[in-house]
């Protein structure tokens, strides 16, 4: 497994698939890890971190099974530049799967990597990569996507995913989910780029006593929040308490307490062991039955269904993301 380094690079880009790799070393993986730069000399991240390359990219002559281009702030620079570009396609042939995290996709894509292909890249730069390079069909949502032997991944951490989907192909998902678990990661992580926590996506309110509703429902999901009780909290009517969830966050009390309680209820399915009925009590939803039929309206899966996705990363799926399963 090689990284290529270059100054500028991210360091999480760099670190994130090393961790998963070496990780796998410990349950039964026979990764080789290896940094390589272009003249073999140290360089300094885009963090101020001097990582340190094994090799020069000349004497890289072995094959590698996975070949990790990372991403930059200066990636715009980076597609400008032809002997650098050059060097990406050098590694690229000698690996039998070429990886991109974040940003890095613009460099394979400059490098003519992603003709014709599908690929991600971090959501804020996915329409500049699609706009910049018309011939690579950008998948803006997507954690990660594999198309034959090129995978490009989301924003800095997704670089994880990719890995861990890498490590479940070629030891399966035993070791795979041994890694996630090691590292307290997901083996697959919920939903799509586009999935953000309910609460960040509420719109701030001059209001202060609506802000105090919505961050009791989001720290204590569990809780008595039914119209009446917001309402004897907050000293307002029932129908004043209505009125501001409508018009400052856009839904009524009921399915905004319901969106958080599902949100609650997705990450303790993901991340722990908790049997359904703890989970339904933890989360308000007071029974496994009333939760099933919320992640049924929403997510359009059982919360059994769900919890069990996630016992692989999702590599052998048809396009090899997670599915969007937005609130």
């Amino acid at each position: 497994m090689t990284v290529f380094v270059f100054p500028g690079v991210r360091l999480l880009d760099v670190t994130g698939p090393i961790e998963v790799f070496t990780s796998a070393n410990e349950f039964g993986g026979r990764y080789r890890v290896q940094t390589v730069s272009e003249d073999g000399a140290e360089v300094i991240t885009s963090a101020g971190t001097r990582i340190s390359a094994d090799l020069a990219v000349e004497d890289v002559h072995e094959p590698c099974d996975v070949l990790v281009i990372p991403g930059g702030p200066e990636w715009d620079t980076l597609v400008e530049d032809d002997a650098f570009l050059d060097v990406v396609r050098r590694l690229h042939e000698k690996a039998r799967c070429t990886a991109s995290v974040c940003t890095g996709a613009f460099l394979l894509a400059a490098a003519g990597l992603l003709e014709g292909r599908r690929a991600a890249t971090h959501w804020r730069h996915s329409r500049q990569l699609a706009l910049r390079f018309p011939s690579v069909r950008v998948e803006a949502d997507a954690i990660f996507v594999r198309d034959g032997r090129m995978m490009t991944s989301a924003g800095v951490s997704a670089g994880i995913d990719l890995s861990l989907a890498l490590v479940e192909d070629h030891y399966g998902a035993e070791v795979a989910r041994a890694v996630a678990k090691d590292m307290v990661v997901f083996m697959q992580r919920p939903g799509g780029q586009s999935q953000f926590s309910v609460r960040s996506q509420v719109p701030h309110s001059r209001q202060e006593v609506l802000r105090r509703l919505l961050d009791e429902v989001a720290e204590n999901p569990g809780a008595n929040h039914t119209l009446s009780a917001m309402a004897r909290r907050a000293g307002l009517s029932v129908r004043h308490v209505t009125r501001l969830f409508c018009e400052e966050v856009g839904t009524t009390p009921a399915r905004y307490v319901e969106q958080v309680r599902l949100e609650a209820a997705r990450v303790l399915l993901e991340t722990g062991d908790d049997s359904m009925p703890v989970v339904a009590r933890r989360t308000g939803f007071g029974s496994p039955e009333s939760m099933r039929r919320a992640f049924v309206r929403h997510l359009g899966v059982t919360a059994g269904a769900y919890r069990a996705r996630f016992r692989t990363t999702g590599a052998g799926t048809k396009d090899a993301v997670s599915e969007a399963v937005s609130p």
